[in-house]
Protein backbone atom coordinates (compact mmCIF):
# COMPACT_ATOMS: atom_id res chain seq x y z
CA UNK A 1 0.00 0.00 0.00
CA UNK A 2 1.29 3.52 -1.33
CA UNK A 3 2.34 6.06 1.53
CA UNK A 4 -0.30 8.51 0.01
CA UNK A 5 -3.05 6.07 0.79
CA UNK A 6 -1.37 5.40 4.17
CA UNK A 7 -2.22 9.14 4.65
CA UNK A 8 -5.44 9.12 3.46
CA UNK A 9 -6.89 6.16 5.41
CA UNK A 10 -5.15 7.56 8.77
CA UNK A 11 -7.26 10.31 7.98
CA UNK A 12 -10.08 8.91 6.51
CA UNK A 13 -11.53 12.68 5.77
CA UNK A 14 -14.92 12.40 4.80
CA UNK A 15 -17.24 14.36 2.31
CA UNK A 16 -19.47 16.16 5.07
CA UNK A 17 -21.83 18.13 4.75
CA UNK A 18 -21.37 21.85 6.50
CA UNK A 19 -24.60 21.86 8.26
CA UNK A 20 -24.27 18.33 9.11
CA UNK A 21 -20.70 18.97 10.69
CA UNK A 22 -22.44 22.19 12.63
CA UNK A 23 -25.09 20.13 14.06
CA UNK A 24 -22.55 17.56 15.21
CA UNK A 25 -20.81 20.63 16.69
CA UNK A 26 -23.41 21.59 18.88
CA UNK A 27 -24.75 18.27 20.00
CA UNK A 28 -21.20 17.74 21.58
CA UNK A 29 -21.13 20.78 23.34
CA UNK A 30 -25.05 19.84 25.31
CA UNK A 31 -23.11 16.00 25.52
CA UNK A 32 -20.48 17.68 27.40
CA UNK A 33 -23.22 19.51 29.74
CA UNK A 34 -22.66 23.18 28.42
CA UNK A 35 -24.81 25.67 30.34
CA UNK A 36 -27.85 26.58 28.07
CA UNK A 37 -26.13 30.21 27.96
CA UNK A 38 -22.85 28.73 26.16
CA UNK A 39 -25.12 26.59 24.38
CA UNK A 40 -27.09 29.48 22.91
CA UNK A 41 -23.50 31.89 22.43
CA UNK A 42 -22.33 29.08 20.28
CA UNK A 43 -25.00 29.01 18.40
CA UNK A 44 -24.57 32.88 17.57
CA UNK A 45 -20.96 32.45 17.32
CA UNK A 46 -20.15 29.01 14.94
CA UNK A 47 -23.91 29.17 13.72
CA UNK A 48 -22.68 32.85 12.09
CA UNK A 49 -19.66 31.58 10.91
CA UNK A 50 -20.98 28.55 9.25
CA UNK A 51 -23.55 30.75 7.50
CA UNK A 52 -20.82 32.98 6.01
CA UNK A 53 -19.10 29.87 4.63
CA UNK A 54 -22.46 28.67 2.76
CA UNK A 55 -22.87 31.91 1.67
CA UNK A 56 -19.39 32.25 0.20
CA UNK A 57 -19.90 28.61 -1.15
CA UNK A 58 -18.14 26.38 1.46
CA UNK A 59 -19.98 22.88 1.40
CA UNK A 60 -17.93 21.03 4.00
CA UNK A 61 -15.75 21.22 6.90
CA UNK A 62 -13.15 20.24 4.64
CA UNK A 63 -13.22 23.38 2.22
CA UNK A 64 -12.52 26.31 5.74
CA UNK A 65 -9.35 27.89 5.11
CA UNK A 66 -7.15 30.12 7.37
CA UNK A 67 -8.03 32.66 4.56
CA UNK A 68 -11.66 32.08 5.35
CA UNK A 69 -11.52 32.67 9.04
CA UNK A 70 -9.53 36.15 8.89
CA UNK A 71 -11.59 37.50 6.18
CA UNK A 72 -14.58 36.36 8.48
CA UNK A 73 -13.18 38.04 11.04
CA UNK A 74 -11.85 41.04 9.33
CA UNK A 75 -15.66 41.53 8.07
CA UNK A 76 -16.63 41.89 11.78
CA UNK A 77 -13.72 44.15 12.51
CA UNK A 78 -14.99 46.63 9.60
CA UNK A 79 -18.79 46.69 10.99
CA UNK A 80 -16.70 48.58 14.35
CA UNK A 81 -18.13 45.69 17.14
CA UNK A 82 -16.56 45.88 20.12
CA UNK A 83 -12.97 44.04 20.83
CA UNK A 84 -14.21 41.50 22.86
CA UNK A 85 -17.42 41.09 20.24
CA UNK A 86 -15.01 39.58 17.97
CA UNK A 87 -12.99 38.07 20.21
CA UNK A 88 -15.99 35.59 21.21
CA UNK A 89 -16.86 35.03 17.61
CA UNK A 90 -12.92 33.73 17.53
CA UNK A 91 -12.81 31.83 20.68
CA UNK A 92 -16.32 29.96 19.26
CA UNK A 93 -14.43 29.32 15.85
CA UNK A 94 -11.16 28.21 17.06
CA UNK A 95 -13.04 25.60 19.44
CA UNK A 96 -15.49 24.68 16.15
CA UNK A 97 -12.34 24.04 13.96
CA UNK A 98 -10.66 21.85 17.17
CA UNK A 99 -13.81 19.63 17.20
CA UNK A 100 -13.80 19.45 13.35
CA UNK A 101 -10.17 18.37 13.70
CA UNK A 102 -10.63 15.40 16.39
CA UNK A 103 -13.97 14.15 14.37
CA UNK A 104 -11.37 13.84 11.36
CA UNK A 105 -13.35 16.45 9.47
CA UNK A 106 -11.16 18.32 8.30
CA UNK A 107 -7.16 17.37 8.08
CA UNK A 108 -5.52 20.34 9.87
CA UNK A 109 -6.43 22.94 11.83
CA UNK A 110 -6.73 26.50 10.38
CA UNK A 111 -4.60 28.84 12.09
CA UNK A 112 -5.56 32.66 12.64
CA UNK A 113 -4.40 35.07 15.42
CA UNK A 114 -6.94 35.62 17.88
CA UNK A 115 -7.96 39.32 18.27
CA UNK A 116 -6.74 41.16 20.93
CA UNK A 117 -8.51 42.84 23.63
CA UNK A 118 -8.21 46.06 25.07
CA UNK A 119 -7.66 45.93 28.96
CA UNK A 120 -10.49 47.69 30.70
CA UNK A 121 -10.57 48.13 34.40
CA UNK A 122 -14.21 46.06 35.25
CA UNK A 123 -16.26 47.97 38.47
CA UNK A 124 -15.54 46.16 41.52
CA UNK A 125 -17.25 47.96 44.67
CA UNK A 126 -14.50 48.87 47.48
CA UNK A 127 -15.69 48.15 51.40
CA UNK A 128 -17.40 51.33 51.86
CA UNK A 129 -19.28 51.15 48.40
CA UNK A 130 -20.69 47.41 49.60
CA UNK A 131 -21.35 48.88 53.52
CA UNK A 132 -23.50 52.08 51.43
CA UNK A 133 -25.04 49.48 48.98
CA UNK A 134 -25.88 47.13 52.39
CA UNK A 135 -27.58 50.06 54.07
CA UNK A 136 -29.61 50.87 50.77
CA UNK A 137 -31.92 47.06 51.47
CA UNK A 138 -35.16 47.68 52.12
CA UNK A 139 -36.07 43.90 52.69
CA UNK A 140 -34.09 41.22 54.07
CA UNK A 141 -33.93 38.80 50.87
CA UNK A 142 -32.24 41.74 49.23
CA UNK A 143 -29.65 42.57 52.37
CA UNK A 144 -29.44 38.61 52.30
CA UNK A 145 -28.65 38.43 48.61
CA UNK A 146 -25.98 41.11 48.29
CA UNK A 147 -23.91 39.43 51.66
CA UNK A 148 -23.72 36.18 50.47
CA UNK A 149 -22.61 36.95 46.80
CA UNK A 150 -19.70 39.45 48.09
CA UNK A 151 -19.12 36.72 50.93
CA UNK A 152 -18.96 33.95 48.41
CA UNK A 153 -18.64 34.99 44.96
CA UNK A 154 -21.41 32.71 43.94
CA UNK A 155 -22.50 32.95 39.82
CA UNK A 156 -25.97 34.65 39.14
CA UNK A 157 -27.38 31.02 38.05
CA UNK A 158 -25.62 29.23 41.19
CA UNK A 159 -26.93 31.47 43.77
CA UNK A 160 -30.65 31.45 42.08
CA UNK A 161 -30.41 27.55 41.97
CA UNK A 162 -29.94 27.33 45.58
CA UNK A 163 -32.24 25.12 48.01
CA UNK A 164 -32.03 25.50 51.60
CA UNK A 165 -30.97 22.12 51.50
CA UNK A 166 -27.79 23.15 49.83
CA UNK A 167 -26.52 26.00 52.76
CA UNK A 168 -25.53 24.32 56.50
CA UNK A 169 -26.17 27.34 58.56
CA UNK A 170 -24.59 25.91 61.23
CA UNK A 171 -20.80 25.61 59.74
CA UNK A 172 -21.74 28.29 57.06
CA UNK A 173 -20.98 26.11 54.52
CA UNK A 174 -22.59 26.18 51.14
CA UNK A 175 -22.97 23.04 48.78
CA UNK A 176 -23.07 24.07 45.00
CA UNK A 177 -25.02 21.81 43.28
CA UNK A 178 -25.59 23.22 39.92
CA UNK A 179 -21.93 24.89 39.22
CA UNK A 180 -21.06 25.63 35.66
CA UNK A 181 -20.08 23.00 33.31
CA UNK A 182 -22.12 20.75 36.05
CA UNK A 183 -18.98 21.20 38.42
CA UNK A 184 -20.34 20.54 41.90
CA UNK A 185 -18.17 22.32 45.01
CA UNK A 186 -18.45 24.24 48.65
CA UNK A 187 -18.34 27.72 49.41
CA UNK A 188 -18.18 29.01 53.05
CA UNK A 189 -19.90 31.90 54.39
CA UNK A 190 -18.90 34.68 57.60
CA UNK A 191 -20.92 34.42 60.42
CA UNK A 192 -22.55 38.36 59.71
CA UNK A 193 -23.79 36.38 56.46
CA UNK A 194 -25.72 33.49 58.07
CA UNK A 195 -27.21 36.01 60.08
CA UNK A 196 -28.62 37.74 57.52
CA UNK A 197 -29.60 34.62 55.87
CA UNK A 198 -31.49 33.39 58.71
CA UNK A 199 -33.05 36.30 59.11
CA UNK A 200 -34.74 36.55 55.72
CA UNK A 201 -35.66 32.73 56.68
CA UNK A 202 -38.27 33.86 58.86
CA UNK A 203 -40.10 35.64 56.26
CA UNK A 204 -40.26 32.52 54.04
CA UNK A 205 -40.76 28.61 53.36
CA UNK A 206 -38.00 27.21 54.05
CA UNK A 207 -37.76 23.67 53.72
CA UNK A 208 -34.75 21.94 52.33
CA UNK A 209 -36.99 21.32 48.78
CA UNK A 210 -37.48 25.49 48.94
CA UNK A 211 -35.32 27.57 46.93
CA UNK A 212 -33.43 30.40 49.19
CA UNK A 213 -34.65 32.93 47.17
CA UNK A 214 -37.96 33.53 46.20
CA UNK A 215 -40.72 36.43 44.64
CA UNK A 216 -43.34 37.57 46.85
CA UNK A 217 -45.08 34.76 44.92
CA UNK A 218 -42.79 32.35 46.71
CA UNK A 219 -41.65 30.60 43.30
CA UNK A 220 -37.26 30.65 42.67
CA UNK A 221 -36.12 33.69 41.65
CA UNK A 222 -34.95 33.90 38.25
CA UNK A 223 -31.55 35.21 37.01
CA UNK A 224 -33.11 38.14 35.45
CA UNK A 225 -35.13 39.03 38.94
CA UNK A 226 -31.96 38.77 40.78
CA UNK A 227 -30.60 41.13 38.51
CA UNK A 228 -33.32 43.63 38.95
CA UNK A 229 -33.50 43.36 42.49
CA UNK A 230 -29.83 44.07 42.20
CA UNK A 231 -30.01 47.26 39.71
CA UNK A 232 -33.09 48.82 42.33
CA UNK A 233 -30.76 48.91 45.73
CA UNK A 234 -27.62 50.04 43.44
CA UNK A 235 -29.91 52.65 41.88
CA UNK A 236 -30.85 53.63 45.39
CA UNK A 237 -27.18 53.54 46.94
CA UNK A 238 -25.87 55.71 43.48
CA UNK A 239 -23.65 52.37 42.68
CA UNK A 240 -24.47 50.00 39.47
CA UNK A 241 -24.62 46.40 41.25
CA UNK A 242 -24.74 43.55 38.79
CA UNK A 243 -24.25 39.95 39.95
CA UNK A 244 -20.56 40.15 38.01
CA UNK A 245 -19.70 43.12 39.79
CA UNK A 246 -19.88 41.78 42.91
CA UNK A 247 -18.12 38.25 42.05
CA UNK A 248 -15.07 40.08 40.88
CA UNK A 249 -15.67 42.38 43.95
CA UNK A 250 -15.53 39.05 45.96
CA UNK A 251 -12.48 38.38 44.51
CA UNK A 252 -10.65 41.48 44.73
CA UNK A 253 -11.35 41.77 48.36
CA UNK A 254 -10.36 38.39 49.41
CA UNK A 255 -7.29 38.37 47.67
CA UNK A 256 -6.66 41.91 49.80
CA UNK A 257 -7.75 40.19 53.03
CA UNK A 258 -4.85 37.54 52.65
CA UNK A 259 -6.84 34.70 50.79
CA UNK A 260 -4.01 32.99 48.40
CA UNK A 261 -4.78 32.28 44.69
CA UNK A 262 -5.58 28.48 44.77
CA UNK A 263 -8.47 29.08 47.95
CA UNK A 264 -9.77 32.05 45.53
CA UNK A 265 -9.43 29.64 42.62
CA UNK A 266 -11.85 26.41 44.69
CA UNK A 267 -14.35 29.28 45.83
CA UNK A 268 -14.80 30.66 42.55
CA UNK A 269 -15.46 27.23 40.88
CA UNK A 270 -12.59 27.90 37.80
CA UNK A 271 -10.97 25.45 36.55
CA UNK A 272 -7.64 27.31 36.32
CA UNK A 273 -5.95 30.07 38.32
CA UNK A 274 -5.25 31.84 34.42
CA UNK A 275 -9.71 32.45 34.54
CA UNK A 276 -8.99 33.37 38.69
CA UNK A 277 -6.36 36.27 37.60
CA UNK A 278 -8.99 37.70 35.21
CA UNK A 279 -11.64 38.31 38.16
CA UNK A 280 -8.45 40.03 39.99
CA UNK A 281 -8.34 43.95 40.12
CA UNK A 282 -5.25 45.69 41.79
CA UNK A 283 -5.93 49.27 41.72
CA UNK A 284 -3.37 52.25 42.44
CA UNK A 285 -3.28 52.29 46.36
CA UNK A 286 -2.75 48.29 46.63
CA UNK A 287 0.32 48.33 44.49
CA UNK A 288 1.42 51.56 46.62
CA UNK A 289 0.89 48.97 49.69
CA UNK A 290 2.70 46.73 47.95
CA UNK A 291 5.75 48.22 46.78
CA UNK A 292 5.92 49.66 50.62
CA UNK A 293 6.29 46.16 51.60
CA UNK A 294 8.56 44.88 49.32
CA UNK A 295 10.05 47.93 46.76
CA UNK A 296 14.17 46.80 46.81
CA UNK A 297 15.83 50.03 46.81
CA UNK A 298 13.39 50.95 50.24
CA UNK A 299 14.41 47.48 51.34
CA UNK A 300 18.07 47.54 51.15
CA UNK A 301 19.42 50.44 50.59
Amino acid sequence: MSQKTDLQQKWAVASYALQDAYTDFILSRQAMLCSPKTIRFYHFTAGRFVKYLEDNGVIGPEGVSSRYIRAYLAELAAQNLSDSYINGHARAIKTLVKFWHKEKFIEEIPTFKMPAIAKKRLPVLTAPQVKKVLGECNNNRDKAIIMLLVDTGLRRAEICALNWGDIDISSGIVRVVKGKGGKARSVVTGIKTRRALLAYRRDIEHDDEHPVFQTCSGSRLTANGLRSALLRVGKRAGIHITPHALRRTFATLSLRAGMNLIQLQAMMGHSSLEMTSKYIQMLDEDLVEAHKAHGPIDTFY
